[in-house]
């Protein structure tokens, strides 16, 4: 087992799968699944392949979820080992996705073929959502896929999403939620001028500076018992012409916000928009919201990939919420119960990239047992 989920890993490595491209990376695992008896559907949307691939019709249904899209690698000279040249140095597997997925992709597909292969009649169904869009915009991956399934009713009880939740030791953290993100573009408006003749202009930086002070003061909540309170924090800010004698005619200021279920994003734009009329700035405000909070709380999934973690990994694992924002967020709006568990997170995005490839065949141990629990 263990050779061909380092063999697999190394076969996706070495496909330069920027996002959002896929390169061949979902039709290698698209042979494998149909050689076990998946279905497989191709679902393009513009430039972003995904691939929903499904064995048997009843429930329950089990799925797995990650992406085949990289982030870029920088400059290449800073990699002390090729980025898509999957070298193996000690235990050690060296490569762009390496960890973050492509590696935790091999250990799930190697996973249900060896299960399916010793439990050919199982109950239920299996199956894979995987795309090429998550990285970048994830507009036409895995939100797209969701869309699909749901016009059809096609239902997923559950999901393993494959993203590299370990912090210290494989294993020790899954996810079990993610916050909610939501960003503002927020243009507070005056009038420009002179300095010299503050009176024949409106400084909308001056105007701001109270409101935004409340802003960044605000307590939106307390949280729970899943997530940490509310948080917002200013990402970026500017006005002027350049000039030390200008009076800047307008103000920008972006903002974003990771927010728990204890809010929503309608109360949220409320809560701005009172503070901004509050203090009488004159504004437009665009919003963009990336994702809502979810949850899956303590139940028979959870304790279905405890057990799996535990008797491969003689650890018990910590549920966590905290974090970027996954996939999961869209597969959870189905009303399914999403868990995330993967590699270490320490090297993802970075240069040298790489994942243990003795942790990718316990990963693949856990994936297999989870299988055998939920389906038996």
């Amino acid at each position: 087992m263990k050779e061909h989920i380092i063999a697999l890993a190394q076969e996706l490595i070495r496909r330069p799968s920027i996002s959002p491209q896929d390169l061949g990376c979902q039709r290698l695992i698209a042979e494998r699944l149909e050689k076990c008896g998946f279905q497989l559907e191709w679902l393009p949307f513009n430039d972003t392949l995904n691939l929903w691939a499904r064995r048997g019709t009843e429930s329950p249904c089990i799925a797995f979820a990650g992406h085949t899209d990289v982030v870029p690698v920088g400059e290449e000279k800073h990699w002390q080992y090729p980025p898509f040249a999957a070298e193996i140095v000690g235990d050690m597997l060296y490569g762009r996705g390496a960890a973050d997925m492509k590696g935790s992709l091999a250990a799930m597909v190697i996973a249900a073929e060896h299960y399916v292969q010793a439990n050919p009649n199982h109950r239920g169904s299996i199956a894979f959502l995987i795309t090429s869009d998550e990285e970048a915009a994830a507009k036409d991956g895995t939100v797209r896929v969701v869309e699909t399934l749901t016009a059809r009713g096609e239902k997923v009880d559950f999901c393993m999403v494959g993203e590299p939740s370990s912090a210290v030791r494989l294993g020790d953290m899954i996810k079990n939620g993610r916050r909610g993100s939501i960003t503002a573009n927020l243009y507070i408006e005056g009038t420009q001028g002179h300095v010299a003749y503050p009176h024949l202009a409106d400084n909308p930086v001056h105007n701001a500076l109270p409101m935004l002070d409340e802003l960044v003061r605000y307590q939106w909540d307390r949280g729970n018992d899943f997530f940490p309170p509310t948080s917002l924090q200013i990402a970026n800010i500017q006005a002027g012409t350049g000039s030390n004698n200008v009076i800047p005619g307008e103000l920008y200021v972006q903002f974003n916000l990771r927010f728990s279920t204890e809010v929503s994003e309608q109360s949220i734009k409320q809560t701005v928009a009172a503070l901004l009329e509050k203090h009488q700035c004159r504004y437009r405000i665009e919003w963009n919201l990336s994702g809502l909070p979810f949850v899956t709380p303590q139940g028979e999934f959870i304790q279905a990939v405890k057990s799996a973690v535990e008797q491969h990994l003689a650890i018990t694992p910590q549920l966590d919420t905290g974090g970027g924002t996954s996939d999961g967020r869209f597969i959870a709006q189905m009303g399914t119960e999403v868990v995330e568990l993967g590699p270490l997170n320490a090297t993802i995005h970075k240069v040298d990239e790489c994942v243990g490839c003795d942790a990718l065949y316990r990963l693949g141990l856990v994936h297999r047992q989870l299988l055998q629990n939920v389906l038996g």
